[in-house]
């Protein structure tokens, strides 16, 4: 990075605890909420069956308080085919920014579809089920390495794609792609994005064993950057690690349409690029809940109720961030701080385009203290969660576990729609 890009690091506060922090938990563990003898999830035995994060997430009991409902989703990407069973009718009009032939409705590799059905489809047909069915996606077609080696495009699809979220009806904007390039154009678009009182969301990216390289736009102040978990809890070795890092979301073995046709799905080693959509999916699930909320007081309680351990609270880890998202310990038990409804979370700074929300019922002074991420790999997985009282430990057959850094295998590394 340059000198004079030095400005679009993430700011963090620094209080001594890097390399003091244990920075893995158990999965199930932290998503639990406390719940003993839920029912099992009614999944399909189709690609639902593979989606193995709804069940401990509590999906369907999040999805009796609410679906996500009046909550729109910018998802930029490799467009989005509004025709998938799983999608009919929750698909409203975007913007091609590609420069390209077609429109946002035209998905080459089923890169973009995938993660809108993973935000708010509604499963039928045996698609993809969303996590937040309710809500509505809002297309924005980017190029990627492919499309560009092929064609003519726009070299400020990003930054067009971004700006013209900013201006659309869409709360919150999932950016399911990783690039080590910034630019001031696709920057000043996501401080412009923030300004209009959006949430922001991108994958941190999957080249963590290939130089582990900064991400953008995952790295801007304004961005919360995802990265990913597999199943058992432990962080994904291939989603990268560092400042970049904010929360963490199930990514690994999340099937994907297979291309174009559309015809099948096809299995998947996973990616920070399904995190992100998840992650943008819990928050619509919260922002429903409390649509007077800014995007400020949804992102706090995100963080707030992030599942980690015996962590201390404000405290990061630089492969978790504030730890992995657990969107039903709000709407389902009630707990997370909202925080001031003008300071984000991230940079602690005022922010414009917010204004006060009447139901915030906690100021600036409650938000938990941000601490410095740590290098430490490795944490035990059974605790109890202080603030709480949710059940964190990670039970198979009876008998709770320890996790280290590992598992998972590697996702095909592209240059844009590398997440």
């Amino acid at each position: 990075m340059t000198a004079g890009m030095s400005q679009t690091r993430k700011r963090r506060v620094p209080l001594g605890l890097r390399g003091r922090l244990l920075g893995m938990l158990a999965a199930a563990a932290a998503w639990s909420v406390g719940f003993v003898g839920a029912a099992p999830a009614a999944i399909a035995e189709d690609v639902q069956s593979k989606q193995w994060y709804l069940e401990p997430m509590h999906a369907e009991e999040m999805w009796k308080t609410t679906t996500g409902e009046g909550i729109k989703v910018a998802v930029i990407d490799s467009g989005v085919n509004p025709l998938t069973p799983s999608l009919k009718g929750q698909v409203l009009k975007g913007l091609d920014a590609s420069g390209t032939d077609g429109d946002e409705y035209d998905d080459n590799g089923g890169h973009g579809t995938t993660m809108a059905e993973l935000i708010a489809g509604t499963g039928k047909g045996g698609g993809l089920q969303g996590l937040a069915p309710g809500a509505k996606i809002i297309p924005f077609r980017i190029t990627d390495t492919a499309l560009q080696n092929q064609k003519s495009v726009n070299a400020y699809d990003t930054r067009d794609a971004i700006r013209s979220a900013a201006e659309s009806e869409a709360q919150i904007i999932s950016m399911s792609f990783s690039s080590e390039f910034p630019t001031s154009e696709e920057r000043e678009a996501v401080e412009y994005a923030q300004g209009k009182g959006k949430l922001l969301f991108a994958s941190v990216g999957n080249n963590a064993k290939k130089g582990n390289k900064e991400g953008f736009p995952a790295s801007y102040p304004q961005v919360v950057g995802v990265a990913a978990t597999d199943s058992s809890g432990k962080v994904s070795t291939y989603s990268q690690h560092g400042d970049t890092v904010d929360i963490a979301a199930p990514g690994d073995g999340i099937p994907t349409w297979c291309d174009s046709k559309f015809e099948k799905y096809c299995d998947s080693n996973g990616g920070t690029s399904q995190a992100t959509a998840i992650t943008s999916a819990s928050a619509a699930l919260i922002w429903s809940a409390h649509p007077d909320w800014t995007a400020n007081q949804v992102l706090n309680v995100l963080f707030d109720t992030a599942g980690r351990g015996d962590w201390e609270k404000g405290t990061l880890s630089n492969y978790l961030g504030h730890g992995i998202i657990r969107p039903a310990v709000n709407i389902l038990k009630g707990k997370g701080t909202p925080g001031a409804p003008d300071i984000s979370p991230l940079t602690k700074e005022k922010t414009s385009g917010s204004t006060a929300s009447p139901a915030a019922s906690a100021s600036a002074s409650s938000q938990p203290e941000k601490k410095d991420k740590a290098q430490d790999a490795s944490m035990a997985g059974s605790s109890t969660e202080k603030n709480d009282g949710s059940q964190l430990g990670l039970i198979l057959g009876g008998v709770a576990v320890v996790l280290v850094l590992g598992g998972g295998a590697f996702a095909l590394i592209r240059k844009r729609r590398t997440a």
